[in-house]
């Protein structure tokens, strides 16, 4: 059986990193995304769009930190770290199944993209909690002995 720090590990490794990753993937797809959504993100009436889709998820992510970590600790680390996972996946399935075009579809987009943000910001306070939780404390206390460096 595989010990229980190891399984917590891989998941806040593969959950922090899509986070993480899905903050700044946007920037390599923005001109064939708009291109399949038939819409300039230049045009005065489209441009808020484009700076939503690019700096939205890093605003509500930052904005909702500080709160999931207290619903984390009124409710359970594993619990609301489960349902960011939960959160970020739908919105990644919905941002799949966007099924509009033009300025609809890009707006659709957007929030989508928020939906992730939120999930994300549950994965981001928890993961190092989850980890200090499953491995302990033992290995974030400094070294002991002769050889250790005390100032």
């Amino acid at each position: 059986m595989v010990a229980y720090k190891w399984v917590v590990l891989s998941n806040t490794t593969i959950g922090g990193l899509m986070a993480s990753i899905n903050g700044t993937i946007l920037l390599i797809s923005i001109p064939v995304i708009f291109r399949g959504l038939d819409v300039n993100p230049f045009n005065a009436s489209s441009f808020e769009i484009l700076i939503w889709l690019l700096l939205g998820y890093g605003v509500v992510t930052a904005v909702l930190l500080v709160n999931a970590g207290r619903l984390a600790d009124i409710h359970g680390r594993a619990r609301i770290y489960n349902l960011g996972f939960a959160i970020f996946t739908a919105g990644s399935v919905l941002l799949f199944f966007t099924p509009s075009a033009g300025t609809t579809g890009a707006w659709e987009l957007v929030g989508f993209r928020l939906v992730q943000a939120v999930g994300a910001a549950f994965l981001f306070a928890n993961s190092a909690a989850l980890l200090t939780d499953a491995v302990g404390i033992h290995l974030s206390e400094p070294p002991e002995g002769p050889d250790s460096a005390r100032a």
